[in-house]
């Protein structure tokens, strides 16, 4: 009884599947990771606009304000989502607080997600915040309002940088998304830290 021995052009043609096979395997877990990772760099650098993260307040303030505009949207939620402040004026480096409001108009718990930005974009590099409520997810109980504050600052070195030295007024935008992948608390009970609830709204 012969046995059959592979060819050397099917060895390689199985060669090359396999490497096909990995090269898919990594791009699939690549795209996956782009987005965290992408993220990330975001908050680390400033870049495409997006404020730093940071857990200490300026070490200085300048003589010279800003004002600073707030903006909110909601894509694909039963939400209404507004800044209670249309603007805040503030010292540059001057620690300034503000909320948003976010009420549930539907009748049962739903989950978002806010992404946000600055503009104009050259400002994310030195606009700073404390606390937010932003890239964690949100659960707001049926007919619930909440409200969300945001501490921050702009760094002084805005006033020194080239590209911004010469503005004098930057907007903070929020914009709230369906959570993926959410898991709302049975009670429905909002999970941002500082949130304060008021239901019946």
């Amino acid at each position: 009884m012969s046995s059959t021995v592979p060819s050397e052009a099917t060895r390689r043609n199985a060669r090359v599947a396999l490497w096909c096979a990995v090269g898919f395997a990594g791009m699939v877990g690549a795209a996956y990771a782009s987005v965290p990772l992408y993220r990330a760099f975001c908050q680390l650098t400033g870049f495409d606009g997006t404020p730093r993260r940071t857990e200490q307040a300026a070490s200085r303030t300048l003589d010279r304000t800003l004002e600073v505009r707030f903006d909110a949207n909601v894509r694909g939620l039963p939400w209404t989502f507004r800044p209670q402040q249309t603007s805040q004026t503030l010292r540059i480096g001057e620690t300034g607080l503000a909320y948003y409001t976010v009420t549930n108009n539907s009748d049962h718990p739903i989950t978002g997600r806010a992404v946000y930005n600055v503009t104009p974009e050259l400002a994310g590099a030195y606009f700073r915040k404390l606390e937010c409520f932003c890239f964690s997810d949100q659960t707001v109980a049926a007919r619930t309002t909440v409200e969300f504050p945001v501490v921050y600052f702009v760094d002084p070195k805005f006033a020194e940088d080239f590209n911004t030295r010469g503005k004098s007024e930057v907007t903070l935008s929020y914009t709230f998304y369906p959570a993926q992948n959410a898991k709302p608390t049975a009670s429905g009970v909002p999970s941002a830290l500082g949130g304060t609830a008021k239901a019946g709204l």
